[in-house]
């Protein structure tokens, strides 16, 4: 019956048009409210505040910042530049060369996130260039 209930309410919050993700929280906050009282929303609280205050989490952004001063200071052009003289001749070569130079940006970084935002930019600026479309760039 606990189910049904629980299960009735996300459908009508959703029939209301609240938005998804709300109604599904609403739903948990109210069922953990009529689980355990306050003691539940408390420890609520709690989990949502230590779940984001992780160190994976805070380093995205630096990566992402490393990734753009990179982009900045012209270090990813030249890696791009070099990857380029390597395979660029050959037939596809700009699709070689971005995948050359996201080898040595990874390689540099470590981060999967601080190589798209620091080799993104040049490589769709230099594959528009080359007349690709900007969808497949």
């Amino acid at each position: 019956m606990l189910v049904l209930t629980v299960f009735g309410v996300l459908v009508l919050l959703m029939l209301l048009g609240v938005p998804i993700a709300l109604s599904l929280g609403l739903t948990a906050i109210g069922l953990m409210y009529w689980m355990g009282g306050t003691d539940l929303l408390i420890m609520f609280g709690q989990r949502a505040y230590f779940g984001t205050a992780s160190f994976p989490l805070l380093a995205v952004p630096f990566f992402i910042l490393a990734g753009n001063l990179m982009n900045t200071g012209g270090i990813t052009q030249r890696i791009f530049g070099v990857a380029q003289l390597c395979v660029g001749r050959i037939h596809g070569g700009l699709g070689h060369v971005n995948v050359i130079a996201s080898m040595i940006f990874a390689g540099m970084s470590g981060s999967a996130v601080a190589d798209a935002a620091g080799l993104g930019v040049v490589e769709i600026r230099a594959m528009t260039k080359a007349g690709y479309t900007a969808r497949f760039s």
